[in-house]
């Protein structure tokens, strides 16, 4: 299904003219990923029928669509990398990503019209719901930049918005051009929407812990931007006295050196075993997402490509 995948992607045509519009769209789109949204669409497919080649060209506009919101993320970040290489923004300007990434909400559009037309209109609606839902996401990150007092539920709704309702799509979505019924396809959202935010927790994790070379982001730059990841809430809820305040003086400075700030926070987070508790969470929702992955009626050997796939994503290292 990747081969699948990486071939058809590879033969999009987005546009020629002008060149600085739709080479950052051929950039982005060329520096791969793990397809994870169009692989669990595909998988999904398969659980009822065994031709799903014909959804392989639906199943890329959910990529094209997560990496749209990728290209604008990235600047509202000031994010340097992205999958170990510069990003858009830098690489070019913010402007022209700005406007190669709307350009990418349309391609994404021009793809799901491939589906049969009995089923765009539910497709359309679902896919409309699930954008502005990701978009509601990434208004309440950047709220919470700027916010002292963000809880452990108030975190745990916005990665659910800003990063699994589109994993909740894409499995729906699978589901839905195979012929699935409507509890097949709601248990399917709801795995992806479990599946969804405890890979959001490990990408948190992933961001402090991981390995610079496998991660293909900047290692620590949570850390940098004072991000309100689940690491941060819980060490500033579990931290008192010296440790509280070490953690509020490296959140409130204005200027230091980025490398001794992620040593230091780092430091509070192993010493609170935030890592542990992190890992706990994020086991709870991808236990969730299986289980409702396993209510799905389909033939067991159907399932277990997906459900291999689930647990490579537990045990991911980028």
């Amino acid at each position: 299904m990747l081969e699948a995948l990486n071939a058809e992607i590879g033969s999009l045509r987005y546009g020629e003219q002008p060149p600085e519009l739709y080479d950052p769209i051929r950039y982005l789109m060329a520096l791969g990923g793990k397809r994870m949204r169009p692989l669990l669409t595909l998988l999904s497919s398969s659980m009822f029928t065994p031709d799903w080649q014909p959804f392989v060209r639906p199943a890329i506009a959910v990529e094209v669509f997560h990496n749209f919101t990728l290209m604008h993320d990235d600047i509202m970040d000031a994010a340097p990398l992205r999958r170990g290489q510069p990003t858009v923004h830098v690489k070019w300007n913010p402007n022209v990503a700005i406007l190669s990434g709307d350009v990418m909400l349309v391609c994404a559009y021009a793809l799901l019209s491939d589906i049969p037309d009995g089923q765009l209109r539910t497709v359309l609606k679902k896919f409309n719901r699930c954008a502005a839902e990701v978009c509601e996401g990434q208004q309440l990150d950047m709220n919470f930049e700027t916010r002292t007092d963000v809880q452990e539920a108030q975190y745990l709704d916005m990665i659910r918005l800003k990063t699994a309702v589109l994993l909740g799509f894409s499995l729906e979505f699978g589901g839905l051009m195979a012929g699935a019924d409507e509890k097949n396809t709601r248990l399917l959202y709801e795995a992806g929407e479990s599946i969804g935010i405890g890979f959001q927790l490990k990408d948190d994790l992933l961001d402090v812990f991981g390995d610079q070379a496998k991660f293909g982001k900047q290692v620590g730059g949570d850390i940098i931007a004072n991000k309100k990841t689940f690491l941060l809430i819980k060490a500033l809820q579990l931290a008192g006295g010296e440790q509280k305040r070490q953690l509020d003086g490296w959140l409130h400075a204005r200027t230091f050196d980025p490398q001794e700030k992620v040593r230091a926070v780092t430091g509070i987070y192993n010493a609170l075993e935030i890592g542990r508790l992190t890992e706990a969470k994020m086991n709870e929702y991808f236990a969730l997402g299986l289980t409702c992955l396993e209510g799905v009626t389909a033939p067991p050997e159907r399932k277990a490509p997906l459900r291999d796939f689930v647990e490579k994503l537990i045990y991911r290292e980028n």
